[in-house]
């Protein structure tokens, strides 16, 4: 599989423009997949000058409702004709930071018609599966997030949260885009074998719960590739501990798995 990614908070070229977002282009056989859009067009920009035609990509995959990873979805369906987007039923939810900042989606004026709104399990292609319902044994930790429910702001469960899973050459390959669920849940429901996305650490402060986090993903067969919400010094917290299974992504990161 290829994996290209095409915006993130950091940059490991020239040439291309780093956001706080995410944006990811993979390959897997003859399936070219758009996964998050970013917080602007900038991804759009940067995959020209990574020579991806967005064009061509079959489908796109939404994480979830948040405006860092659905800023460039207008531009997308201007660029490509045809491909389907895949989200949460959720995800158009209003949704809010500790500050009540709205922090929600917004949705294009423009090829509505084209946004799926799929149920768990949905596989849009063969060997591919989307899954937005899992079980979650350790507690969500909101970080103080909302959402509007009956007109009322509660604390996010994230149920606008969905995953892509890829099986591929006897492997399971996971990509999640900030892994709101807790990265522990997520990792231990899944179990892959890849493990792509943010791990949504960069507020967590305790050295004590980043050490239980290490410990919780080394006990699983899988190698994580991260960045994004993750948070440098919570990167490098875990890289000291887990060593070659983490690695960090970037924008301009090109990796064949």
């Amino acid at each position: 599989m290829k994996l290209v990614v095409l915006e993130e908070n950091t940059a490991c070229c020239p040439g291309v423009t780093a956001e706080h977002g995410l944006s990811l282009y993979l390959e897997t056989g003859e399936t070219r997949i758009l996964f998050d859009m970013g917080q602007t067009a900038a991804f759009a920009e940067n995959a020209a000058a990574l020579g991806i035609d967005l064009s061509q990509v079959d489908f796109a995959v939404i994480s979830h409702g948040h405006y860092d990873h659905t800023g460039g979805l207008s531009r997308f369906l201007e660029l490509n004709s045809n491909a389907p987007v895949y989200l949460s039923p959720w995800a158009p939810e209003p949704h809010y930071n500790a500050k009540d900042t709205f922090i929600g989606m917004t949705l294009p004026e423009q090829n509505r018609e084209r946004l799926i709104f799929c149920p768990d399990g949905f596989s849009p292609a063969p060997g591919i599966i989307l899954k937005n319902t899992i079980s979650c044994p350790l507690p969500i930790e909101p970080y103080g997030l909302q959402m509007e429910q009956a007109g009322r702001r509660v604390p996010e469960d994230f149920r606008h949260e969905q995953y892509l899973e890829i099986q591929e050459e006897g492997r399971r390959i996971l990509v999640s885009g900030c892994s709101h669920r807790g990265i522990e849940n997520i990792a231990g429901y899944f179990s892959p074998d890849i493990l792509i996305g943010g791990f949504h650490l960069m507020k967590q402060e305790d050295s004590r719960v980043l050490s239980a986090v290490a410990d919780a993903l080394l006990q699983l067969p899988t190698v994580y590739y991260t960045g994004h919400c993750t948070g440098q010094t919570q990167y490098d917290f875990l890289k000291e501990r887990m060593g070659s299974r983490l690695h960090r992504l970037s924008t301009g990161t090109t990796l064949i798995l």
